[in-house]
């Protein structure tokens, strides 16, 4: 029990804050209420300044390719969303059947 002699009890205290209360908290003023205002008010126009402003630091080659990548992309996906799920196992099936009998699946039973 010696060993809890020099603990300290009570409230913890968090260093620079001071003295920190559960009290009521301070009604603002008008003239922090409009200061608060004008500062949300500006906030929102700088983000809208921002958004109008983005340059596009991408050179044409870049463009051109992303363009191309875009392209190729769709016409994928019309390929893939034009073949039904039944043709795709057909043609996988096909597939299966040109492969040699390296790949095919080797018996496990013991007793055959």
């Amino acid at each position: 029990m010696a060993e809890y002699s020099t603990v300290q009890k009570g409230s913890l205290k968090l260093k620079g804050l001071g003295h920190v209360s559960s009290g009521k908290k301070k009604k603002k003023t008008e003239e922090e209420r409009k200061r608060l205002e004008k500062q949300v008010l500006t906030a929102q126009n700088d983000e809208e300044e921002k958004k109008k402003v983005y340059v596009d630091k991408r050179t044409p080659a870049q463009i051109a390719f992303d363009k191309i990548q875009e392209k190729r992309q769709m016409e994928r996906i019309l390929t893939k969303a034009s073949k039904t799920h039944k043709r795709r196992v057909e043609e996988f099936n096909r597939h299966l059947d040109t492969l040699t009998e390296h790949y095919d699946i080797p018996k496990v039973s013991w007793t055959k």
